[in-house]
């Protein structure tokens, strides 16, 4: 536990010095009582019981001022809130060895079932994006609370070929920051070349993309993407300067490998592929933007990542100020003694 304020913690100091005068006034009111009274008469009136109820109330006042002094110092807590994630981008591979039959029924379907019951654990108030890509990526539904549109986009995906893992990262960024610039043109070679031709004819009328301060990856909690894959890229942006982008951004991106991570040969309108899942690269994104990897072996595996998943993004640690809890704990000690006092004497301490 830490404290803002552990100056005020001094003032504990306090509390021996209120136990040694509780002592002392015991004391002093016990010779007073004896010099109007013999000590049989004293010793007959008061019970061991009456003797141990009369030291209830006051121990319970002195835990509530401790109680009360450590509020004072601010007291900070890890502790497990509801996040503030209000929006998600599935990022889903819908690649031709997506077809494969190693996760039952098949990678893609398995991928779409998983898909759609991570959608029924998500709060309704969490905005789900889909982006679907192959070759190149594609916004297959913009950010919406409408789940029955989330799961009619996901049941349109179309198997295409190739893999462009970091263009699936940039249009996830590009449809969380639409007035960033975010776009697949600023990236690798083809970025100087764009430049060098001047702003496109469709761009001339808008103005320039907010100056941009890089913030500590992991930092933005309003928005995550979870990316699933079953290949290494093949075409493309390269996934590690999309992941550094993001990092940048405070982005987590999570990553999910499907299938097979030796390698397996598919066949594919008529083509034969050698695909390869690319773990170690996943594991870089996922570290570069202080999220997770998590590989999916099976069906069961692949539900079970989602469900891991959405309980992570709707729940977090966080370290937070819990002086109210001690506020409270103390108002309820100093109710509770005060009554104990009444009942039982008549009085307040």
């Amino acid at each position: 536990m830490n404290f803002l304020w552990p100056q005020f913690l001094w003032l504990l100091a306090a509390v021996p010095l209120l136990v040694l005068l509780y002592v002392w006034l015991l004391r002093r009111k016990k010779k007073l009582a004896l010099r109007y009274a013999s000590l049989s008469i004293v010793r007959e009136a008061m019970g061991v019981r009456q003797s141990v109820r009369r030291h209830i109330p006051p121990f319970l006042f002195l835990l509530a001022m401790i109680a009360m002094l450590i509020a004072a110092a601010r007291p900070m807590a890890v502790v497990v809130l509801p996040s503030n994630q209000q929006t998600i981008i599935l990022a889903m591979d819908v690649s031709g060895s997506m077809r494969a039959a190693d996760v039952q029924p098949n990678r893609l379907v398995a991928a779409q079932e998983a898909a759609k019951a991570f959608l029924k654990d998500l709060p309704r108030h969490v905005k789900v994006g889909i982006v679907a890509f192959a070759g190149s990526a594609n916004v297959a539904q913009l950010p919406t609370t409408n789940r029955e549109d989330l799961v009619q986009a996901i049941d349109s995906f179309q198997l295409q070929r190739a893999t462009a893992t970091g263009n699936a990262i940039v249009v996830s960024l590009a449809t969380l920051f639409p007035d960033a610039g975010i776009d697949i043109a600023n990236f690798g070679p083809q970025a100087s070349s764009n430049r060098a031709r001047g702003v496109p004819l469709d761009q001339a009328g808008k103005p320039p993309p907010k100056e941009f301060t890089p913030v500590a990856p992991g930092s933005y909690t309003s928005a995550a993407v979870i990316m699933l894959t079953d290949g290494q890229r093949t075409t493309g942006v390269d996934p590690l300067d999309a992941a550094k982008v993001a990092a940048e951004r405070g982005v987590r991106v999570y990553t999910v490998g499907i299938g097979t991570v030796d390698g397996e040969t598919i066949g594919f309108e008529g083509w034969s592929m050698r695909v390869r899942l690319d773990e170690e690269t996943l594991k870089a994104i996922a570290n570069k933007t202080q999220a997770e990897y998590y590989y999916a072996g099976t069906a069961a595996d692949l539900t079970k990542v989602y469900n891991t998943l959405s309980s992570r993004l709707t729940v977090e640690k966080k370290e937070t100020e819990i002086s109210a809890l001690f506020a409270l704990g103390a108002a309820v000690l100093a109710l509770l003694s005060a009554g104990l006092s009444l009942l039982w004497f008549n009085r307040i301490l």
